[in-house]
């Protein structure tokens, strides 16, 4: 059975990939960068320093990757200062599986915007860890954050089940020996290779039951 469930927030409890691609794409934009076809699917699961390199380095923004980062995120919490997106059902979900599991939150996104979308979503009391790649050495697809999350909480990657939207998201979880649940956006699938790492594939986080989870963690 399963030791503890782990939940990525972008996409899965928050449908914010398409705010960080229209804030970044207006972003480069602004900044004298070229905004790049596969540059929203590249940029998913980055750490803020990742990113922020390629917006200042890769994308060429006339900006340091320091002053890419904190103008950016400050972007981003004007925005979840006016709405957090919590996506349909995502709470009642996350609530039902937190009374059967530890659950733990490893996010790609900066720490101030954890914080926020967890306060604004009333789920912060939920998890018992929460870390994001900004506190790791490596941003996902690496596995850092998710064996950092399964330290944090005592329990052996190995015996948790986690809960992703992306592609490298997905990897990433893998990669730390994780069973993977994914629930990818519908306008952003799965790359091949990532979709055959998940046990499961669910239309919706909606979708996950505790049976599901208890199913995923068996190799039922």
């Amino acid at each position: 059975m399963a030791d503890a469930v782990v939940f990525d927030l972008d996409g899965v409890i928050v449908d914010s990939e398409p705010v960080w691609e229209e804030v970044r794409r207006a972003y480069v934009a602004a900044h004298g960068g070229t905004w790049q076809p596969d540059t929203q699917r590249r940029l998913m699961g980055m750490s803020t320093g990742e990113w922020a390199h390629y917006l200042s380095g890769e994308l060429g923004v006339d900006r340091t990757a320091e002053q890419v980062a904190s103008e950016v995120v400050e972007e981003m919490t004007r925005r979840y200062r006016d709405r957090v997106p919590l996506i349909d059902g995502a709470d009642q979900v996350v609530r039902r599986l937190a009374a059967r599991w530890p659950l733990g939150l490893a996010s790609s996104s900066p720490t101030r915007l954890i914080e926020a979308a967890l306060a604004a979503t009333g789920l912060t009391d939920a998890f018992g860890a929460t870390l994001s790649t900004e506190q790791t050495e490596r941003g996902k697809p690496a596995p850092d954050v998710y064996l950092s999350v399964a330290q944090r909480l005592g329990v052996d990657p190995a015996r948790c089940v986690a809960v992703e939207d992306s592609s490298n998201g997905v990897r990433s979880a893998a990669a730390a020996g994780m069973r993977v649940v994914a629930v990818p956006h519908g306008s952003y699938p799965l790359d091949p290779d990532a979709e055959r790492l998940a046990a499961v594939v669910l239309s919706t986080v909606g979708d996950l039951t505790p049976e599901i989870v208890g199913a995923v963690a068996t190799g039922c």
